[in-house]
């Protein structure tokens, strides 16, 4: 079943949660002048969210599809989108946009920015940070919507379960959680840790989130800088014990 709830002022968290492996998969639509997708979704479960964006807006009116890095769960669908929304220009790390990106949809029809470039959409500004390896791929970044705090961070905060879309909780013990319970099996070294990745959280901690969009798990309402420098600190004490 798919859900939908506005975690900020016209910021929709999509979510379709699969028992069978214990996650929850989530799109954030931004409504606006120019509307953004974050994250677009597997191929596989397009009609739903493509449904649960009709629900919020014309579908064909998306402007922007944006994404951390190169995976089916974070771009898998982008054709299907840009099938349907014409107008619609993928967003993404330019390394993503080099390597990847440009090849599977063709035309170099996505944009692809640099660490601190803005993206300014009428009423909302999306800051790209590019996190080489976090949360994993050489292509990764994150996009920071200035005008509500919201920080659309990926895998960051990964929690299984079926858990409810916005808490004020603590979630970086969920998420420690799952990054053990993965190190069990065939998802092992899911997150990578290097010698980057401290400095790569505290660097988002300064943006000073008042949202956390994880793709998988509940959003985070509260002190953002908090719960990242919480979640640097478990990261840095997970892989000292490893």
């Amino acid at each position: 079943m798919t859900k939908i709830t506005e975690i900020a002022p016209d910021i929709f968290r999509i979510s379709t949660f699969f028992e069978a492996f214990n996650i929850q998969f989530c799109q954030f639509l931004v409504r606006g002048d120019e509307p953004l997708l974050f994250h677009t979704g597997m191929r596989g479960i397009f009609p739903v969210v493509r449904d649960a964006v009709a629900s919020l807006m014309d579908p064909a009116k998306l402007r922007w599809l944006a994404f951390s890095h190169f995976e089916a769960d974070e771009c898998g669908a982008l054709n299907e989108w840009m099938s349907i929304a014409p107008n619609a220009v993928p967003v993404c790390s330019l390394v993503g946009k080099m390597v990847s990106v440009d090849d599977f949809v063709g035309n170099d029809r996505s944009r692809g920015m640099t660490d601190g470039e803005v993206l300014e959409t009428g009423s909302h500004r999306f800051r790209f940070i590019a996190t080489p390896h976090v949360p994993h791929c050489w292509e990764a970044g994150f996009m920071f919507e200035e005008t509500n705090g919201v920080l659309f961070c990926s895998d960051l905060f990964h929690q299984n379960g079926d858990t409810e879309p916005l808490t004020t909780s603590d979630v970086v013990e969920s998420a420690r959680d799952t990054i053990v319970e993965y190190q069990k099996g065939p998802l092992a070294n899911y997150m990578p840790y290097t010698k980057s990745t401290d400095g790569e959280l505290k660097r988002l901690a300064e943006l000073k989130p008042k949202v956390l969009a994880a793709m998988h798990g509940s959003a985070f309402e509260g002190d953002g800088a908090q719960a990242l420098n919480d979640y640097a600190l478990m990261r840095k004490m997970l892989d000292s014990e490893n």
